[in-house]
Order: C-alpha cells, then structure tokens, then sequence
C-alpha cells in the first residue's frame, strides 16, 4: 500500500498536472502555479511550460498592441480605406469609408459590388488588379444632409505576394469637395474681377479714343465726357480698394489690431462722418443704444468700416425722406450691432447669398448706384476675424436689417472659423 502511495506522488500525480498545464496553455489561460512535486522530469517540464507560457504571453501582448494601433490610425483616419482581395471581396474598411457611403455595415468577404454599389468604383478596382498598376479617379456621390453632392478622389494600389503576383488591392477615398468648391470660388471672383474692371475701362478707354479724334469736340461736350469719366475712374478707384481690403482680410496676416472699443462713441464718430450724406437724401436717422452697454474687445478702425459699409447700402436704397436705424444690443456673450432701413428689400432668394463677392439682387440698379459688390463680402470677413458672425433679414417693400455679432470676450481671427463665400 505504501509503496503504490509513493508511486502515485512521484510518478502519475506529478505527470497529471503536467497535462492540467498543457491543457490551460493551450485554452489561452494563465495557470496559478507551475510548481510541480514529484518525479525531477515532471518538474522540468513544468518549468519548461513556464517559460513558454511566459513566451507566449508576450507575443499575445504585442499582436495586441500591433492590433490595436492599426485599429486606432484605421479610426484615425479622415480619409476613407477599402481593402478587397484579388476576387474584389471585401476584406477591410474603415469608418470614414462606412460614413461617406452611408453604410451601417460591411460585411467582410462580401463581393464589393453588392456592397457598394457603384460601377466606376467597381471597374476601377478590376483595372488596378488586371494591370497591377496604380489607378487615380473621381467619384461623385449625393450628400443627403444639404441635397449637395460629394466629389471624391480615388487611389487604388494593388498588393503583390512573394511571387509578384496581385491578390488585391487598397483603396483610399479623399474627400475633395471644399477644394473644387474653393477652385470654383476662385474662378468665379477673377471671371466678376475681370468683367468689373472690363465695363468702366472700356468706357474709358472709348472716350479717350473719342478725345483724340476729335480735338474740336465742344467745351460742353467735354465737360460732360470728363464727367463721365471722372464718375467710372472713382468706381475703379473704390473697386481696387475693396480689392485691396478684401485681400488683406483673407491674408495670414490680416492685421486685427484689438483693443477696448466703446459702442456709443463709435456709433456717434460715424453718425457725424455720414451727417452729409443723410442730409441729402433727407434721411431719417434713429440711434438705439442701451444706457449699459459694454465694452467690445475689437479693432475700431475695422468696426468703422464694417458701419460704413452697411450704412452705404441702407442709403443707396433708402428712398428720400426714408428712415435708418442703428442699434447695438447684448446677446448673451456677443453684442450685435444693426443697420436697419426702409428701402427696397430684398426677395428670400436673394437673402442667403448676399454675402457672397459680386452678389448683387438687382445688378443694374447696383451698378448704377456705383456699388463694386464686396462692401458685405468685408462686412462678413471682418465679423469673422473678430470671431463673430453676420445675419440678415429683409422684405420686398419692408427695408432690410444687417446684423453683425461680436464677441465680447475678443476672440481673434484664430479662433474664427472663417469660411469663403
């Protein structure tokens, strides 16, 4: 009996938690305690089983760690990533990707026609894997939030194997709208830059062609031709120079100079300077401030300006004997200046854009006023490098209000979203 004690304490006993072991190893489990009694060969193998345990569990913790990190840049990534093997499945995507094509899920594997249905995508995945070269396209896709469109930029480069030989291929998605949108912006503004400079040039250009025909033009025919071209040579004058403001604006270095501004002297300095121009048309002019209005963080000169600019379009609309009202209130944390008139109005068609460069509801009628188009593209930019922003509200017939919200905290031009119009 002793002896068959003594055979089981050395021999089958140590040899069973030796399996036990290998057994919780193999599970992906970490035992308690790799100390076994009993037979020396037992007991080197129960070491022997720590240091690959060990071993193991540190390849576990790197492909972890590897696994994480391609998971976190994958999540990162603000571009959108597709992965299909050589028979166009699925093997990989990103969020952005799932966002972009607005896909709840993508199941792994699938066949990525019947995933993402679009055929130009489809075929330019087949091209990158039936030359294994790298192919470059555009994708248009419908943005459901705003009824816009999204314009893509596609990069597929296929994968090779050891033998060079292509078994699929990875896919990124640019999202380059705001740059087409901008490269039309652009466009646009030297195409309305051009045919500004172009109508007054062209006048000019005509009556100094006129002059040197006719050197016995009368005295008053010449008065009247040096007129005329006194007025477009001041339309281009103001036309460079809003130019010229617009581009410093838009700069790195717009030059906002901030400092403690006071609402009533700054609406009463302007009032004055445009005491002439009331007076002419016989204008009405109400001044609305609030006996305690504080102090704006801002750049006064650029304030003023935002003021001119907006009492020069409530007075070229503003029929004689009209009325104008200027008023400042506080908004929570912001103080929002107004400009309001009785003029023409403007239709709600018109209303979201006229803040855009060039925009004009009645482009006639502007031009004959001797407006160049940009006086509330500046009044826009200069809100939004004071961190602040501008509203409007107008009826044919009822006149039209310009808002302008400054923060009274001075939020400068680097934390305004600035945005082109």
């Amino acid at each position: 009996m002793g002896s068959a004690l003594l055979v089981w304490r050395h021999w089958v006993a140590p040899w069973r938690e030796v399996e036990r072991l290998v057994s919780q190893i193999a599970q992906g489990e970490n035992p308690d305690t790799f100390i076994v009694e009993g037979a020396v060969p037992a007991r080197r193998i129960a070491l022997a089983l720590e240091n690959v345990s060990k071993h193991q569990q540190e390849l576990d913790h790197k492909i972890s760690e590897g696994a994480f990190g391609i998971q976190t840049i994958f999540r990162a990534m603000q571009d959108g990533l597709l992965v299909v093997d050589a028979d166009r499945r699925v093997t990989l995507v990103n969020e952005t990707l799932r966002q972009l094509f607005g896909l709840r899920e993508i199941s792994l594997g699938a066949n990525l026609l019947e995933t993402i249905r679009d055929a130009t995508l489809d075929q330019l995945i087949a091209e990158t894997l039936r030359t294994g070269q790298a192919r470059h396209g555009e994708l248009v896709l419908p943005n459901p939030r705003d009824n816009s469109t999204r314009r893509l930029e596609l990069s597929a480069v296929p994968m090779k194997n050891d033998r060079s030989e292509v078994n699929g291929a990875v896919v990124l998605f640019h999202d380059i709208s705001q740059l087409k949108q901008l490269d039309q912006i652009r466009s646009d503004f030297v195409a309305n830059v051009s045919h500004e400079l172009r109508t007054p040039l062209s006048i000019l250009h005509g009556y100094i062609e006129t002059l040197r025909d006719s050197p016995k033009t009368s005295r008053e025919e010449l008065a009247r031709i040096l007129q005329i071209m006194e007025r477009h040579s001041k339309r281009l004058a103001l036309l460079v120079d809003d130019l010229l403001i617009l581009a410093q604006l838009e700069s790195a270095n717009p030059n906002v100079q901030l400092g403690e501004v006071r609402v009533a002297e700054l609406f009463g300095n302007v009032v004055r300077d445009w005491e002439k121009k009331f007076a002419e048309k016989g204008l009405k002019v109400t001044v609305e401030l609030p006996e305690e209005l504080p102090v704006v963080r801002g750049d006064e000169t650029r304030l003023q300006e935002v003021l001119y600019n907006l009492l020069d379009n409530a007075v070229k609309y503003s029929a004689k004997h009209g009325e104008i009202r200027l008023q400042a209130k506080r908004r929570g944390g912001e103080v929002a200046f107004a400009v309001s008139d009785t003029g023409v109005g403007i239709g709600k068609d018109d209303l979201p854009r006229i803040f855009e460069r060039f925009y004009r509801v009645d482009k006639a009628r502007s031009r004959a006023l001797g407006g160049t188009g940009l006086g509330l593209a500046i009044v826009k930019h200069i809100a939004q490098l004071h961190g602040g922003r501008v509203e409007a509200e107008s009826e044919i017939g009822h006149g039209t209000t310009i808002r302008v919200m400054i923060p009274m905290d001075g939020s400068s031009e680097r934390d305004a979203p600035v945005t082109e119009s």
